[in-house]
């Protein structure tokens, strides 16, 4: 991760941490970057950017700044206007554009927003264009000797095209995605007040189901507020008092989607990968008899694949770690524990909607409740500690502290794990244990934290 971007883009507080003038000169330096590109490969067309939304406040503030950016630089930036991220990263690859940039901080509160860059294929940008980002963005990228990008002028200096034709396009893709018509289905769809607010009713209704919406009036500062996949009460009570056959929940920009079953039961992450790698192998067509998880899915997930013969890998926790071992490795099906799934035959990156669509069309398949298709998953109990500390790495170095994780894992056995791991944006040790009751989770979280506490790392 560099100074600026995460695993997940730029992010920050609007106007503190990620502010207009940040937007503006990322623009500055993609549309000349593109374009430069262009031209060396002897092209005279100027590059092509595709830009979407999600509906916090200021949301519109970095759209303009980013496209005022772009132009000024000779590109020319398609607005795609409220919209999701999968959205963006289907059009890159559609369209033949040069990147694509989704403006949002995702499930974070409305007043934090954030710059995710995407490459012509949909994926998520490569570190070393985004290490030339931050250099432009210090001051310290040379470009012909200069530290600023070169102005376009007369007939070069870039338009802004409203391209919201683009995401019609992208609904329609989603809808020629269903197998099965949802006629006699009532779903119900917490958008988060977020960027799913305009495009999953019109496909769920595209395929013939009642569809109830909660969560989708955005006012800009609405956002994620006691809403959508972080926030699954609201859901679970709304799908039990209107008699819902199943119920979805999407973050801020949708790339993310939990469920809620006929009974009001969460459906997580894990959940997902299991009912529907289930399906994909009972079809053939689990590719090389693999799900891609992270090292944060329930030991209970890996468990169940033992029992149905399901192969699976690890990675680092993000999306973007699982794709990149997917696209590697050839596998069709990988996500994380939050709702990220990644379906590779159908995009690029974790896609709400269409997780939502494949979890469906399970349902319809399989012609039984969502509760039954969970049957066979058991989430172990879990705890998670987060432990401040005065410097992470020589903490989890320390030979006593591992010690005491090796003890932990030697009492677990076969009936559990621990996992001890550095936040990567906090000085915080994550202490996670998994076991066959809270209390042993706790117990057992608590010994490896009392090692840590003893050992001087911990900031009171």
């Amino acid at each position: 991760m560099g100074k600026y971007f995460g695993t997940d883009g730029f992010r920050g507080e609007a106007n503190k941490t990620l502010t207009a003038d940040h937007a503006y000169r990322i623009g500055r330096f993609l549309g000349w970057y593109y374009g430069d590109q262009k031209r060396q490969g002897g092209s005279e067309r100027p590059a092509r950017i595709v830009i979407g939304k999600d509906t916090r406040r200021s949301s519109y503030m970095f759209e303009f700044a980013l496209a005022a950016g772009l132009t000024a630089s000779g590109a020319d930036a398609y607005l795609l206007h409220v919209t999701t991220t999968p959205s963006v990263s289907y059009l890159c690859r559609v369209d033949e554009f040069d990147c694509g940039i989704m403006i949002s901080a995702s499930h974070n509160p409305y007043y934090d927003n954030g710059i995710k860059l995407l490459n012509s294929r949909g994926e998520k940008m490569d570190e070393k264009t985004i290490a030339l980002v931050e250099a432009y963005l210090d001051g310290q990228l040379s470009i012909d000797g200069q530290t600023e990008a070169p102005f376009a002028h007369r007939a070069a200096i870039g338009r802004t095209i409203d391209y919201a034709s683009g995401r019609n396009r992208y609904i329609g893709y989603l809808i020629s995605l269903g197998m099965y018509s949802f006629r006699g289905k009532t779903v119900a769809l917490d958008c988060a007040n977020g960027a799913a607010w305009m495009i999953a009713k019109a496909v769920f209704e595209a395929l013939g189901a009642r569809t109830l919406l909660i969560n989708a009036f955005p006012n800009g500062l609405n956002i994620n507020e006691n809403a959508g996949s972080t926030h699954l009460e609201g859901l679970q009570k709304y799908v039990t008092e209107h008699g819902c056959d199943v119920g979805f929940a999407y973050d801020g920009d949708a790339d993310r989607c939990l469920c809620v079953d006929e009974k009001g039961g969460i459906v997580t992450g894990d959940h997902i990968l299991y009912l529907y790698g289930k399906y994909m192998k009972e079809r053939g067509k689990l590719l090389g008899n693999t799900v891609v998880t992270t090292v944060m899915s329930n030991f209970g997930l890996y468990k169940a694949f033992d029992e149905a013969g399901i192969g699976y890998a690890q990675t680092d926790v993000g999306d973007k770690y699982v794709y990149d071992y997917m696209s590697k490795h050839g596998c069709r099906l990988g996500g994380e524990q939050s709702g990220h799934i990644i379906f590779t035959k159908y995009a690029t990156t974790g896609d709400g909607i269409l997780t939502s669509l494949k979890l469906m069309e399970v349902l319809c398949a399989k012609e039984v409740p969502m509760s039954r298709l969970c049957k066979g998953l058991t989430i172990y109990p879990q705890i998670l500690l987060n432990l401040r500390v005065t410097d992470k790495a020589a903490c989890q170095a320390d030979e006593a502290v591992k010690q005491s994780v090796r003890n932990v894992e030697t009492a677990l056995g076969r009936s559990g794990r621990i996992l001890v791991r550095p936040s990567g944006t906090e000085p915080l040790l994550r202490i996670m244990v998994e076991a066959e009751s809270q209390d042993l989770c706790r117990k057992y979280a608590e010994q490896v934290a009392q090692t840590v506490r003893e050992r001087g790392y911990v900031l009171e």
